[in-house]
């Protein structure tokens, strides 16, 4: 059993308002339903970062001011399936750059694919992964002299809340030496009517993503979600600039989560809130970053401006 997930159903279930964990998402069955969300038509941030990485790949090259005489490792947090990123890789393989792929998840199954397409299509690419929490594997790699490069893509910071975000750059930036590079994708601040449709397509994919946790629950705690009994419910307005996603219980309900020995009431209408997707904006980003050492070097954007790649230098 995950004690980590034990621990942290239970205290967000205990709280109020209720709250689960969005890494929690990906199990086997997340990860699969995560890839169907990123080939939805209304969710425009994977193609539009996609747009980015095949279309200005060596813009990209160029800002990060690779060399090709300089060994360098090219380290992506949260790697996910990799489509984006094997874009960069094609290029860096066929020009002879040298260098060492290391792709970091939570989800060892993700990592476990993502490293068997990548040998079958890449070849060439030496690809070391590294399962578990990013900053404990970057502090693994903190003892290394060569350049890194650290690709945070998809707009996995808007997932954290404004203080989170801020720890999680300053943590970044301490893992880092001297002119280290980030290039760090980000979802720009857009109106409503294109960002929330990307939170509830018309085909309910995440809607079966986000009540997918609960089953999660039920198989590994022993609960007794009855997910017919919730809805999902997504909320964007472009003033805030934060689109969240809540499970709601339609009915008076009690749910026994049997590894806690628990049983939790959930009230009809009760909201527990499962994600948080921030977008942002130059202003935004600079404010995250003004207590690091990192620093705003040049921002590439897709062909609609609705995502920008940031690239960021450690001083």
């Amino acid at each position: 059993m995950n004690n980590n997930f034990l621990n942290d159903v239970d205290k967000g279930l205990s709280s109020t308002p209720k709250y689960l964990l969005s890494k929690y998402f990906y199990d086997k069955k997340g990860d699969a339903l995560f890839v169907d969300i990123m080939n939805m038509p209304e969710y425009y941030l994977t193609r539009a970062e996609f747009d980015i990485f095949k279309n200005q790949t060596q813009n990209i090259i160029k800002a990060l001011q690779l060399n090709k005489n300089t060994f360098f490792e090219l380290i992506e947090l949260g790697a996910g399936d990799g489509t984006k990123t094997k874009e960069l890789l094609k290029v860096l393989d066929t020009e002879n750059y040298d260098f060492n792929y290391v792709p970091i998840d939570i989800s060892q199954n993700a990592l476990d694919q993502l490293k068997q397409s990548v040998d079958k299509e890449l070849p060439n690419v030496k690809t070391t992964t590294k399962q578990g929490d990013y900053f404990n594997v970057l502090a693994s790699l903190k003892q290394s002299n060569h350049p890194k490069i650290i690709l945070f893509l998809g707009s996995n910071l808007g997932n954290l809340s404004d203080v989170q975000a801020e720890d999680f750059l300053s943590k970044l930036s301490d893992s880092l030496r001297p002119n280290d590079k980030v290039l760090l994708g980000l979802d720009l601040i857009k109106s409503r009517d294109i960002v929330l449709p990307a939170y509830n397509d018309s085909h309910g994919i995440t809607k079966r993503f986000n009540l997918n946790l609960l089953d999660r629950i039920n198989n590994e705690l022993g609960a007794d979600f009855d997910t017919n009994a919730f809805i999902h419910q997504p909320e964007y307005t472009e003033e805030e600039g934060i689109a969240r996603s809540y499970i709601v219980s339609t009915t008076n309900q009690n749910v026994t989560v049997k590894s806690l020995n628990k049983t939790f009431h959930f009230m009809e209408g009760e909201r527990v809130h499962t994600e948080t997707s921030r977008k942002y904006n130059d202003t935004i980003l600079n404010s995250y970053l003004k207590n690091t050492s990192l620093q705003v070097i040049d921002k590439l954007m897709d062909s609609n401006t609705y995502f920008a790649d940031y690239i960021l230098d450690k001083k």
